[in-house]
């Protein structure tokens, strides 16, 4: 069997220009917008729209499901602070396993993060959809018809305002990195607002008889709770789609993801609470826009539900502004090493941006929140998801024994625990998504092959750039990359 195609860390940092100006981008972010970018791409349609599915599945002990899923994540972002701090480049997880885990798996890597993100743009389009609906029928008592405001699947015709956002946020990324996140920083500052207000008020009419029974599906339930749960924090891992772009990659990619992660747990824990405590578990689950609707039962008025309306509307848009940075980002990546088409790494001179690649992934997700139904492959998104924090945790035991001398501005505490912890976690949540989503995954990760070996495999820039030159001079040429 041949040796994996592996592309060392000196060399994807060289050949980013992440220790310069990144290729062709600019470094406009500090650590504010970095903390800002991580809380605009995770704090929006999992606590907003999602909240009322995993209490549904959990009940009370959704705070539960809450803290697994977060500490899923914990471990995973321990090692993607590592990573990030020591290979700061825009390709995230899918340049992590190029240089750990090699070119193939790198590939199906980068496959995944088209779903995860994908999915997450168009399904964060819809739950968008909805709370514009609720911000103006607390305004003017009227809604969307239901033929602009729903695909066929919902009884409409075709999801206008999922499109339009999703354009807006296309616009935005165009225009340049500090115009967006400028727009995210402030977006975020928004909603972080909007829902200390929503704990205020439900912590103002908390009972706590409506806290028992606290698990009424047992332990499964809060199984299948922390399942929904998780993608409430998918997102995070953007952060270090902005290697390129921050100022102080090596140092401040690590703090902004583990600052976002508590940050975000200790949020998600206390509107749940707040949200139960104040009207009932049976009352939120499954109820569209449920927290609009828990401050309207609370205040008895729709003016603070249409406040809470507004902020999830700026809260869900920012998702999409921050998801479909990562994505073009990704896709820059893979571009930039022949393994999709090279319209992806094309940097417009004038902006400094993606322009072709951000257009065309407005335009092919744009599709599916108009006009599809998500929920068939939010399981499929989820495990898919789950399989790269997997390969993220296993690429920091394969860089530790194969790169040790490979500079880390912050290393993984308690290792080799603590990535092992994360594997396990994973592997506990895909466990959980059931045998279909399984099979859909395995189909998933046949095409994702297929296209490897019938595209990425042949235009591979690292195995051409090996097939010119010989070991010796590969072997000289590598220390003067670092």
């Amino acid at each position: 069997m041949p040796a994996p195609r592996i592309k060392s860390p000196h060399l994807l940092v060289a050949e980013s220009g992440a220790d310069r100006e990144g290729h062709g981008l600019k470094r406009t972010m500090g650590l504010f917008q970095l903390i800002c970018f991580g809380v605009g791409a995770i704090v929006g349609t999992g606590i907003f729209v999602g909240l009322s599915d995993s209490v549904a599945q959990a009940g009370p002990a959704v705070v539960v499901s809450f803290v697994i899923a977060a500490l899923t994540c914990v471990f995973t972002a321990f090692s993607f602070a590592e990573l990030g701090g020591a290979i700061p480049v825009s390709g995230s997880s899918y340049s992590f396993a190029y240089a750990g885990l090699g070119e193939s798996t790198a590939f199906l890597v980068g496959w995944c993060l088209l779903l995860e993100y994908g999915v997450s743009i168009s399904a964060v389009a819809v739950g968008w959809s909805e709370y514009v609906n609720e911000l103006l029928h607390s305004l003017t008592g009227r809604q969307l018809p239901a033929v602009l405001s729903a695909g066929p699947g919902g009884g409409g015709v075709v999801n206008l305002p999922a499109v339009i956002v999703i354009a807006l946020a296309s616009v935005l990324l165009v225009r340049g990195v500090r115009e967006s996140a400028r727009a995210t920083a402030a977006m975020a500052a928004v909603k972080l607002a909007v829902l200390l207000a929503f704990c205020a008020i439900g912590y103002s009419a908390f009972k706590h008889g409506n806290l028992t029974p606290f698990s009424p599906a047992g332990l499964g339930g809060i199984g299948a709770g922390t399942t929904a749960a998780f993608f409430s924090y998918i997102g995070f891992d953007a952060i270090t789609t902005a290697g390129e772009e921050a100022k102080n990659p090596r140092r401040h990619i690590p703090v902004a993801i583990l600052v976002c992660m508590g940050l975000v747990t200790l949020l998600y824990c206390a509107v749940a609470l707040a949200a139960i405590g104040a009207v009932g578990g049976d009352r939120v689950a499954g109820r569209p826009a449920a927290l609009s609707y828990v401050v309207n039962e609370v205040t008895g008025s729709a003016v603070g539900g249409g406040v809470i309306a507004f902020g999830a509307v700026v809260a869900i848009a920012s998702v999409v502004l921050a998801v479909m940075y990562g994505q073009t980002r990704i896709l820059m990546s893979m571009s930039r090493d022949g393994l999709v088409p090279r319209v992806f790494e094309k940097v417009s001179p004038r902006t400094s941006t993606p322009v072709a690649g951000t257009l065309i992934v407005a335009l092919v997700f744009a599709l599916p929140a108009a006009f599809a139904s998500l929920d068939a492959v939010m399981n499929l998104c989820t495990i898919g998801t789950l399989a790269i924090m997997a390969a993220v945790n296993i690429t920091v035991i394969a860089l530790r024994r194969r790169e040790p001398g490979l500079e880390r501005s912050f290393r993984v505490p308690l290792y080799p625990v603590a990535p092992l912890l994360g594997v396990a976690f994973c592997a506990y949540l895909m466990y959980e998504t059931g045998w279909r989503t399984w099979l859909q995954f395995a189909v998933f990760l046949a095409v994702g092959l297929a296209v490897y070996g019938g595209y990425g495999r042949r235009h591979s820039t690292l195995a051409r750039s090996a097939a010119k030159v010989t070991p010796a001079a590969a072997a000289e040429r590598e220390p003067q990359a670092v």
